[in-house]
């Protein structure tokens, strides 16, 4: 899945908590967040500093899908959803999770759907 594909993908599937992401789509969409707000900051801080609405707004409106697709990453690794709320631990939790994200899913057909399509090379085993 390509960088294009994941965001579509991932803004396509709003609020959609069932199903599973894989690693692309999870990632991507995280690397793709991090820049837009980078932009952002960047902006605000030496060269618009009313930006910070938009900023606050584009926040807001990427807050559903960002715990939408974090939610099927994890069930792509066989866990709840409710596991997100692991991020409510200081360091420990949100470390444990980190490294579960960078999981491979689990391979086949599990309690939570088929098994996404991973054939990026770069996230091979």
């Amino acid at each position: 899945m390509t960088f294009k594909e994941s965001i579509i993908r991932v803004f396509s599937k709003y609020a959609t908590f069932s199903g599973r992401a894989g690693r692309n789509e999870y990632w991507y969409f995280f690397f793709f967040n991090l820049c837009v707000n980078l932009v952002f900051t960047v902006l605000e801080r030496y060269f618009i500093p009313s930006i910070e609405y938009l900023a606050s707004i584009y926040s807001i409106a990427v807050f559903i899908p960002i715990l939408a697709v974090s939610v099927r990453r994890l069930h792509d690794i066989g866990k709840s959803g409710w596991y997100f709320l692991l991020n409510f631990i200081p360091i420990i939790g949100q470390v444990y999770l980190i490294i579960k994200m960078f999981q491979p899913g689990e391979p086949g057909e599990n309690q939570y759907g088929e098994n996404p399509n991973e054939d990026s090379s770069i996230w091979r085993k």
